[in-house]
């Protein structure tokens, strides 16, 4: 599988979505499934950070009134 760190935000948030109904759609083995959970994990981890620093780009906008 590709490397998680290298993911833009769209392509993290929509292996995530595939992540979760393959989840909570059952029928997979338990292996895959934690497989798939720690993966989840990571991919959340990887679209909580984007958003972070998007939103730092932002404050700084509205702070300085340009981007720095």
């Amino acid at each position: 599988m590709d490397n998680i760190d290298k993911l833009d935000y769209e392509e993290a948030f929509r292996q995530l979505e595939a992540i979760i109904a393959a989840l909570e759609g059952g029928g997979l083995p338990l292996e895959k499934s934690v497989e798939f959970y720690e993966r989840g994990q990571r991919l959340s981890a990887r679209c909580q950070t984007l958003l972070e620093e998007a939103e730092l780009k932002i404050k700084r906008v509205d702070d300085d009134g340009g981007m720095e």
